[in-house]
């Protein structure tokens, strides 16, 4: 691949779920396929037509290859992802429920937890429009924090834009952890996404106008929620699509699908209503399936 519009970092992991969506300790049969949050946007985007890299670190295991050849078959570049032979690629499952969604975590010690400040220089930044990370990341292990702490710098002195999904895990690290960490990585990111609800959990704001004072964002921010809809607020004001009305099979995923069409729309330059369009429609697609990534009708 050329120099990549759009370096997506962050730890994938093999996805295990129910083939129906039904609970794990009801459901007969499972599918094995890959979950990730920076690694579904990727996908999305090189969908889209964006020559697209994502990043990270990998066990030396079938897993891995199971990842690599799936972004691949998608249109993703995989070729500066690291091999780490002692340690092993992340698993997960998703727990379908009535309600909502659990997910069981099995990634403690994975090999994109190992990754560091230092896995910044391997990586095509210089030339890129876009580095798309998460607030995952950094809650991996102290030298993931380290690293997404340093990525705004690094791309402020050459030019590359920051988009910042907060997409906190409670699973991951605690609120009062959390909170200050994710507050000054969106405060710094030129495109920050952040649910209504988790920003609410994270920061006690209860509106997205109060949300838009806690951040000050300086480039565009986008606060998603959920089934109502969502808004963008820049230095032009504010802007508010409702979102598509779904028979939705469960949800998780779905954020990363509107992150991916947001961008795909800002890296357009298309307007702020248009991107929040794009934003909706492909959460829309996700929304329902048991899948991360839903590929377009016609294609593997």
């Amino acid at each position: 691949m050329n120099q990549p519009d759009v370096v997506c970092l962050g730890e994938t992991m093999v996805l295990v779920t129910p083939t129906e969506a039904v609970p794990l300790e009801d459901a007969p049969l499972f599918h094995l396929s890959v979950g990730g949050a920076e690694s579904t946007v990727a996908m999305y985007l090189a969908e889209a037509g964006y020559r697209t890299s994502w990043a990270s670190a990998l066990g030396d295991d079938p897993f891995a290859t199971r990842i690599l050849r799936l972004l691949s078959s998608q249109g993703v570049d995989t070729s500066f992802v690291q091999v780490n032979t002692g340690a092993p690629t992340g698993i997960y499952f998703k727990n379908p429920g009535r309600e909502s969604t659990q997910i069981h975590y099995y990634r403690s010690g994975s090999a994109a937890s190992t990754m560091s400040e230092r896995f910044l220089d391997t990586l095509p930044l210089e030339g890129a429009r876009l580095v798309h990370v998460t607030g995952i990341t950094p809650a991996l292990s102290s030298s993931c924090n380290q690293l997404v702490a340093a990525l705004p710098g690094r791309l402020r002195t050459i030019g590359a834009k920051l988009s910042f999904d907060v997409n906190y895990r409670p699973g991951l690290w605690p609120v009062a952890e959390a909170a200050p960490v994710l507050l000054n990585l969106a405060s710094q990111a030129d495109y920050v996404f952040v649910g209504r609800d988790e920003a609410e959990l994270l920061w006690g704001t209860t509106t997205p106008a109060s949300i838009r004072d806690l951040i000050g964002p300086t480039g565009k921010l986008v606060v998603k929620d959920g089934a109502v809809g969502a808004t963008e607020f820049s230095r032009h004001g504010e802007v508010f699509v409702e979102a598509q009305r779904v028979d939705v099979v469960e949800v998780v995923g779905a954020g990363d699908a509107f992150a991916a069409g947001y961008l795909s729309g800002q890296l357009q330059n298309s307007s702020a209503r248009e991107c929040l369009r794009r934003g909706h429609e492909l959460a829309a697609r996700t929304l329902q399936s048991t899948s991360d990534f839903v590929p377009l009708l016609g294609r593997p």
